[in-house]
């Protein structure tokens, strides 16, 4: 983000007025008929920061919005969801040409407090995934989404009572739910992306293994290989369990399993020798969680071969 101005948003009321839109009907949550935002080249060198969770269904932006140094072409119906404190930019293209649509939901933090989806809502992953890990719409899955949106601007337009809060809380709550079903959906479904991931997962791993990182660097973090794969380490890892029922650490584990199989089977290296090399400073915490892995201890593993 170097060299780009960075401009944080703290109030959704300011967002509206940087937008060109009417006051919000409810200053701790809004949701916003895209087309009716107005989109200016001027702000592309800008970087923004909200100080509230958005949540954006877009269709035909016409625009590139990066994350970091990833870039995503928005011409497609995708939804995507940023949590507070989250930096990202938008790129607009083709103004004149460009046909805006879709919905943005945004949620100040101060609408949720004190209530059952304050405790929960961070345990949603996607809201970690950086922007260009959106999340692709079925026809049939974007009419739902954009029904739940009408409905929660519906729910605060009316009259406020004390039933408003609970209800769109239980909106926001059943939006998130759908929003982790298809997200498990397309990790399945969106097989070729899927597999070269898995494919480039297992190369990175290799090539850490098999090279001199283990002893320069110790073993490889679940950020790091996340890093090396241009992805965040959330989406990695949920994208491996929807695919593989394993993390990212639990592949990690097990390429170097693979490895300590290897050397106590064709080498004499002791086994502290052996844990030296995988990149572990204390050998037993190599041993406990080759047991732990194998059910045999290192030793009892190299005596099996004899």
């Amino acid at each position: 983000m170097a060299g780009t101005q960075l401009h944080r948003i703290k109030t959704i009321s300011e967002y509206h007025r940087l937008r060109g839109l009417p006051k919000p009907g409810h200053p701790l949550i809004s949701v916003i008929d895209y087309g009716l935002i107005a989109h200016s080249t001027d702000n592309n060198p800008i970087s923004w920061v909200f100080d509230f969770y958005s949540i954006s269904l877009k269709r035909d932006l016409g625009a590139k919005l990066k994350y970091g140094q990833q870039e995503y072409d928005f011409d497609e119906g995708v939804m995507f969801f940023i949590s507070p404190g989250q930096v990202f930019r938008v790129e607009v293209e083709r103004v004149a040409q460009a046909r805006h649509s879709g919905w943005i939901l945004l949620i100040h933090p101060d609408f949720l407090w004190n209530t059952s989806l304050a405790k929960v809502i961070k345990g949603y992953e996607f809201f970690d995934y950086s922007v260009h890990e959106a999340l692709f719409l079925s026809e049939k899955e974007e009419t739902i989404v954009t029904g739940m949106m009408q409905s929660i601007e519906q729910e605060y337009h009316t009259n406020i009572d004390k039933f408003s809060q609970d209800i769109i809380i239980a909106q926001l709550e059943l939006l998130l739910k759908y929003a982790e079903r298809f997200y498990q959906r397309q990790f399945i479904t969106r097989k070729i992306t899927n597999h070269k991931i898995l494919n480039r997962l297992e190369t990175t791993l290799s090539d850490y293994f098999n090279g001199d990182d283990l002893v320069q660097k110790g073993l490889p973090t679940v950020q790091s290989i996340a890093d090396t794969l241009n992805i965040s380490p959330t989406y990695l890892s949920a994208l491996l369990k929807a695919l593989t029922g394993q993390t990212t650490q639990q592949h990690i584990h097990d390429k170097l399993i693979e490895k300590a199989k290897e050397k106590l089977s064709v080498t004499d290296l002791s086994v502290s020798e052996i844990a030296y090399a995988l990149g572990f400073e204390h050998p037993q915490s190599f041993s406990k969680l080759f047991k732990t892995k194998t059910s045999l201890s290192p030793l009892e593993f190299r005596q099996s071969f004899n």
